[in-house]
């Protein structure tokens, strides 16, 4: 197909601009870190966010390989899982920010219809890749809630162990729910 051709030929630019708008989805002091620190150890969530990117944009052009879509996506979305100021939906969308990105930079090709079908069948799989992502967002959000609801109730059964209400006392955490004295 041309379009591989053609991204590939652009890939440094374009997976540099979707990591700009991704950049640009946080608050502007954290965004301007992120895009300005380039040492991996001073800024672990933009080289992180940056190499994820650039793997994810590569499998795109190879061949869309479900797990290692997950694989190269997963420490993005569990960077923004657990940011509380993105909302799903949020967190998700800079997966279409490479469609903006891809047709920016093929403005000309675009306009002379030299890759107009090739162009829709790659944003298809950008289409799949958001599904994707989604799924990977869900996993996460469902362990944070699920930690938080364990955390809440070792914190009760604790409390009630220490104020003698528990009759059967184990090492620490219930493995069935607790007899209380009434």
């Amino acid at each position: 197909m041309i379009i591989e051709n053609l991204l590939a030929q652009k890939k440094t630019v374009i997976v540099k601009d979707w990591f700009n708008l991704v950049a640009e989805s946080y608050p502007p002091d954290t965004s301007q870190f992120l895009k300005t620190k380039k040492d991996a150890f001073a800024n672990p969530v933009g080289k992180t966010i940056l190499n994820g990117l650039e793997a994810v944009f590569n499998e795109l052009l190879s061949g869309m390989d479900d797990k290692a879509i997950t694989s190269f996506l997963d420490p993005i979305i569990r960077i923004r899982a657990v940011q509380t100021i993105f909302s799903p939906s949020q967190a998700t969308s800079f997966i279409f920010d490479l469609k903006k990105v891809v047709r920016k930079n093929f403005k000309k090709e675009i306009k002379e219809n030299s890759i107009p079908k090739e162009l829709l069948i790659f944003e298809s799989k950008i289409d799949r890749l958001c599904l994707i992502a989604f799924d990977i967002y869900s996993e996460c959000r469902e362990k944070i809630y699920q930690l938080k609801v364990d955390t809440e109730r070792n914190k009760i059964y604790s409390a009630f162990a220490r104020a003698g209400l528990i009759t059967d006392l184990t090492d620490g955490i219930p493995e069935k729910e607790p007899e209380f004295k009434a």
